[in-house]
């Protein structure tokens, strides 16, 4: 009996044994033994390949007739993918959801949708990487369990049509730029979804967690998320600066962060994350030229006040002990260099402490899709620490029932009122959904690639694809209402991305099984129940 390693999907695989009939190399027999003159002789030469492939095809002859014809029972077509870059059926077929009839009379489906939305990324590639590329995000969709490299492989090229370790050079080692993926998507996520007004943006950074002694690009840094007030917990991953889109989608609820540009930052690196940042704004103004910007940020990004960004307002948090000042006195006309800034005004958290109850206001905000009431206070202060030469605007809010504790917000956008300030710096959060979407709902701490442009090309492709599926689902369900219906959740009204993500699965999963067959009544049943399943298998 042959021993053969089965790949289980995870980067590893395990020996087992199988029997020559269970072989697909020969026809139910022993294979013919390999003579010694008639192994290949490995070289780099054309007429090395030459014989190579001679060879192949000499041994290939004998047992041509134990594989599968098209149309024979078994047969396992290596066509293109749904959703891939080559065809969706050859001649007499048809793809799922169309109803019998004349070639080219099937109306643009999910399918179609999606293929539209991988095509403005084909000119950031050649043709064979391009291929590799569709198929790579085919296997990322539909993958059930880790998404491991080897694991899209699995799915998306099961019959071996390329040799596995294309798809890891293509990661790897591609003749490609993240930096075009980026702005084609977020030239049509921006033209698309917020076609007029001000782009609203939010800016955080994140840990995508690692393991290993050699990955590039990654170091030590602190972990938000497992950290608390009294102890900050340190782990090894990639660092990512991301900038996300926010949206407001038509079933109302609160606002969808869809990732468009993001750049790793690595540890003792010259450039800071607030420099990054910076950086990818002005990236963003120079795709947009005719578009304006509103930017959010933690109070980490506070000193993008005063970057000097095109056409860009800043909003963000102030420190409570900041050093505020009155604006600059007029000149006096003596001998000397004119004052930069005026008398010293108490601290964000002395001013709230000090202001009178006339001074406060009582607006309605919007806080993560709901309406709530607060009181704030507003004052055009000089941060002179950030900002040098202009005045910004504080923005006190306070919980008028005294429950949760004052909140201190600056703001470049000096026309702006204290609720409109209090609601966009409340849809901030979405860029926090966003993160723990990609990493639970699309794996995107799982791909197994370790060096050169390896790892960091993966974390970007997550939130690339993210982006992605969601424009996919706000094109073809503006409506939402696509999530099955539970018993312990009658009254959901909103869709999560998990629920777009089984949208396109299940579209995906129905192309590859019903492409090639005509579904009776009591086949759809079964499928449905199937592709329910698979819908939801992430």
């Amino acid at each position: 009996m042959a021993c053969r390693q089965e790949d289980v999907g995870d980067g590893w695989c395990r020996l087992g044994r199988r029997r020559p009939a269970d072989d697909p190399r020969v026809g139910g027999g022993a294979a013919t033994p390999l003579r010694q003159a008639e192994l290949p002789v490995r070289g780099r030469g054309a007429a090395a390949r030459g014989d190579r492939a001679q060879l192949l095809r000499a041994r290939a002859q004998p047992h041509r007739d134990a594989q599968p014809r098209r149309g024979e029972r078994g047969h396992r077509g290596g066509g293109a993918l749904p959703g891939g870059a080559g065809e969706a059926g050859g001649a007499g077929e048809r793809r799922a959801g169309c109803p019998a009839g004349p070639p080219g009379e099937c109306p643009a489906g999910p399918v179609t949708g999606w293929t539209a939305l991988l095509e403005h990324a084909r000119g950031c590639f050649r043709a064979p990487s391009f291929e590799l590329f569709t198929d790579l995000l085919f296997g990322w969709v539909c993958a059930p369990g880790r998404r491991t490299i080897t694991a899209m492989i699995a799915v998306a090229d099961p019959d071996g049509r390329r040799a596995h370790d294309a798809y890891h050079r293509f990661v790897r080692d591609g003749a490609w730029a993240m930096s075009g993926l980026w702005r084609v998507l977020a030239v049509h996520a921006i033209t698309r979804l917020t076609p007029t007004g001000v782009v609203m943006l939010d800016v955080d950074d994140t840990l995508f967690h690692k393991a290993g002694r050699n990955v590039e690009g990654a170091g030590v840094f602190r972990d938000a998320v497992r950290s608390t007030v009294r102890r900050v917990v340190y782990a090894l991953g990639l660092n990512l600066v991301v900038v996300t889109l926010r949206v407001t989608p038509p079933w109302g609820g609160p606002p969808i962060a869809l990732p468009v540009n993001a750049r790793l930052h690595r540890k003792n690196d010259t450039t800071s994350t607030v420099e990054h940042a910076a950086a990818m704004l002005r990236e963003l103004a120079g795709w947009l030229p005719d578009r304006e910007f509103h930017l959010c940020g933690d109070g980490a990004y506070a000193s993008l006040c005063g970057a000097g960004l095109p056409r860009t307002h800043v909003t963000s948090r102030i420190r409570r002990d900041a050093a505020l000042y009155q604006a600059a006195p007029p000149r006096t006309g003596k001998r000397g260099r004119p004052r930069t800034k005026g008398e010293r005004l108490p601290t964000p958290a002395g001013i709230a402490t000090n202001a009178r109850a006339a001074d406060w206001q009582q607006v309605d905000a919007e806080l993560h899709g709901r309406t709530v009431r607060r009181l704030v206070l507003v004052r055009d202060v000089l941060w002179y620490t950030v900002n040098k030469r202009d005045l910004l605007r504080l923005v006190i809010v306070r919980d008028p029932d005294g429950i949760e504790p004052d909140d201190f917000f600056i703001t470049t956008d000096r026309t702006a009122t204290g609720a409109q300030v209090a609601s966009r710096y409340a849809g901030r959060w979405s860029i926090e959904v966003c993160f723990r979407d990609v990493k639970q709902d699309l794996g995107a701490q799982d791909p197994q690639t370790w060096k050169r442009q390896g790892p960091e090309r993966a974390a970007n492709l997550s939130l690339w694809l993210h982006a992605l599926i969601w424009c996919w689902y706000l094109d073809t369900h503006p409506t939402g209402g696509t999530w099955i219906t539970r018993p312990w959740y009658p009254h959901k009204n909103t869709p999560s991305f998990l629920d777009a993500l089984a949208a396109l699965r299940r579209v995906l999963w129905s192309q590859r099984i019903t492409a090639l067959s005509a579904p009776t009544a009591e086949d759809t049943k079964i499928t449905d129940v199937l592709l329910d399943t698979l819908a939801y298998a992430a």
